[in-house]
């Protein structure tokens, strides 16, 4: 007798949830009237930003909102005029004769209102593409120059991805607000016009209106409290999409029989986000309806006083004529700006959202001095060191003191999670020590430049970038030093790549992309050593490998190691390893458990000091 177990079924995704400054949505205690009351800052705002972009644009769009107005005032005056003669007695041809003048001037005025339209879109499409290029680059610039230990603050990523939808809005942003403006100026023309024609019609087409303009704004707001609450599943999901489905990442995502996981995840989530948008249709519905209820009386209301007006006789039939084209024109206005006014009130809360990002990121970007730090760089020390990683209870790096001196190779060693690349982190300024000091040539890194210490630093991190760039710019990355290729094909032989590059179909302008079209792909190893390849390049008095061959054959780990310590004389390098035979390059070695250093010596002492070095180094050979 069998028995089959059915599959454990997958766990839900789990509810990502903060606390904080980040866990509170901005409008949750916002009022009505502040909310309609950040109109005039925003488009204030907008104008602002477009007219960094291109003031001659957004002079020609403000033109054309004020032509489009007289121009919708001339054509409500120049219809009064009309209606008269055509309305009036005597014979027809007569009466056309009159009121050709009249007509002639509505015919211009349309004219000019249509080519003020059209002339306003090409001012938009001159605006738009480079306001939202601007922001973008904006956004990613923010994100390169925060301090490294921001990326582990709370909720850093969600406000990224807040902000990215604040860049998306850019997009409509010049058009909503421009039509916000060119409707509330020919609501203020034609209303000048109605009120003229008899006071009491302004007022009820305000009534009229103002339940939708409402309904609009708070529609909007539900909008806004759906996407703030979905913020962390989008996020997530976003993530998750790519991991799924990049190239890179498809033999191990099959492989592991990760598929039917991954997409049950990413259903999870996207039904998790559409629950939540479901869920707010009833309120969205409840506001349409009782909106449009409030709208709908005022309106019948205000044609019902257009008629009484002429029918009592207090409008004569011609004003009246005039008075209905003046109701719609006033109708379709503001019906507009309700819209538009939505629209750019929608925009303001992501824009809101993006600013916010940038100031945090702006107080994130280094703040320090402004010492320079030059080469060469004779010496590095730490004095009593400690680093603790944000949300943690024990520090990563705990009260380390070492000095490193030029020409000298130190290896760093240890079991994973001991600190051993936090501590190069340090090292390099990336990250600034939380207690004791880290100085270069007696500058304490919190008091230099960091760009003049990034600029001495060469680093192959354990996980190294693969860029979709041609190799030519993977080595060296927008640092080239001379107009022919001598210095790069110097850093490809120093890792043993010339015939891996040699024979790829462009050699040194081939695109390393195997997804774009024409682009060749590397292997594991091949990637490392460019990475290494990246550093060395760059000639740095500091030399940091962070496990620099564990993606290598034999061959090529002696080839690295043997170059490292070829040029080691020049500067300081730091080798971060767990394959303990390649520290006998190494002048001085340091073994590092729970974020101290434990042991310090050359190989030869260590090995026979029976301590967790020896330790480490027996169990490694008899794998």
């Amino acid at each position: 007798m069998t028995s089959t177990t059915s599959p454990v079924p997958p766990p839900p995704p789990a509810e990502i949830t903060y606390s904080g400054q980040y866990s509170v949505n901005p409008l949750g205690e916002a009022s009505f009237r502040s909310l309609c009351a950040q109109l005039p800052s925003v488009l204030a705002h907008i104008t602002a930003m477009a007219w960094a972009i291109d003031r001659r644009a957004v002079l020609l769009l403000l033109g054309c909102q004020l032509a489009t107005g007289t121009a919708a005032a001339v054509l409500l005056t120049a219809t009064a005029r009309a209606m008269a003669p055509v309305l009036g007695a005597g014979a027809v041809a007569d009466r056309l004769r009159e009121a050709l003048p009249a007509l002639a001037l509505i015919a211009t005025a349309s004219a000019v209102a249509r080519t003020s339209v059209a002339v306003a879109r090409y001012a938009e499409r001159r605006i738009t593409p480079r306001l939202t290029t601007a922001t973008d680059t904006a956004l990613v610039e923010a994100v390169c120059r925060v301090e490294a230990a921001a990326y582990a603050g709370e909720g850093f990523s969600d406000r990224q991805e807040a902000a990215e939808m604040g860049v998306t809005r850019t997009q409509v942003m010049i058009m909503d607000a421009q039509r916000f403006l060119s409707a509330l100026i020919k609501l203020v023309t034609a209303g000048i016009v109605v009120s003229v024609l008899h006071p009491l019609m302004l007022p009820l087409l305000l009534l009229a209106v103002a339940p939708a303009g409402i309904g609009a704004v708070l529609t909007a707001r539900v909008d806004y409290e759906i996407h703030y609450a979905n913020i962390a599943d989008r996020n997530i999901r976003g993530m998750t999409r790519w991991w799924a489905t990049t190239p890179k990442y498809g033999d191990e995502v099959r492989a592991n029989g990760m598929t039917d996981y991954l997409l049950y995840w990413y259903r999870a989530l996207s039904e998790r986000v559409d629950r939540r948008t479901v869920a707010a249709a009833p309120r969205t519905l409840r506001i349409a309806l009782l909106s449009s209820l409030a709208g709908g009386a005022f309106l019948a209301a205000t044609w019902g006083a257009l008629a009484w007006l002429a029918v009592t006789g207090q409008i004569a039939p011609a004003i009246a004529a005039t008075a209905v084209v003046a109701v719609q024109t006033t109708l379709a206005a503001l019906s507009q700006l309700v819209i538009e006014g939505a629209a750019v009130f929608h925009t303001s809360l992501y824009l809101g959202d993006m600013q916010a990002f940038f100031d945090d990121a702006a107080a994130r970007a280094p703040q320090r001095g402004r010492s320079a730090v030059t080469a060469p760089v004779e010496e590095i020390r730490l004095d009593e060191v400690v680093y603790r990683y944000p949300g943690k209870d024990r520090p990563a790096v705990d009260g380390v003191s070492l000095t490193l001196r030029r020409g000298e190779i130190l290896a760093i060693v240890g079991v994973n999670g001991s600190g051993k690349s936090t501590l190069t982190r340090l090292l390099t300024g990336i990250y600034l020590a939380d207690k004791g000091h880290v100085t270069w040539n007696g500058t304490d890194l919190a008091d230099a430049d960091p760009a003049t210490v990034w600029n001495c630093t060469g680093l192959v991190p354990q996980i190294f970038a693969q860029w979709p760039l041609r190799a030519r710019e993977n080595v060296t990355l927008g640092q080239p030093r001379s107009h022919d290729d001598h210095e790069v094909w110097d850093a490809v032989d120093a890792v043993g790549m010339r015939e891996a590059i040699e024979e790829l179909p462009a050699g040194l302008d081939t695109l390393l992309a195997r997804e774009i079209f024409g682009g060749s792909e590397l292997s594991g190893g091949q990637w490392q050593r460019l990475a290494c390849s990246r550093a060395l390049y760059r000639r740095p008095p500091l030399l940091i490998l962070d496990e620099p061959t564990s993606q290598m054959d034999p061959h090529g780990e002696h080839a690295i190691f043997e170059r490292i310590k070829a040029i080691s004389a020049d500067r300081i390098t730091i080798v971060v390893t767990h394959r303990l035979e390649n520290t006998k390059i190494a002048d001085h070695i340091v073994v590092m458990e729970q974020g101290r250093l434990t042991e310090r010596g050359t190989y030869d002492d260590l090995v026979h000091a029976g301590g967790t070095f020896a330790n480490l180094l027996r169990l490694s050979r008899e794998r």
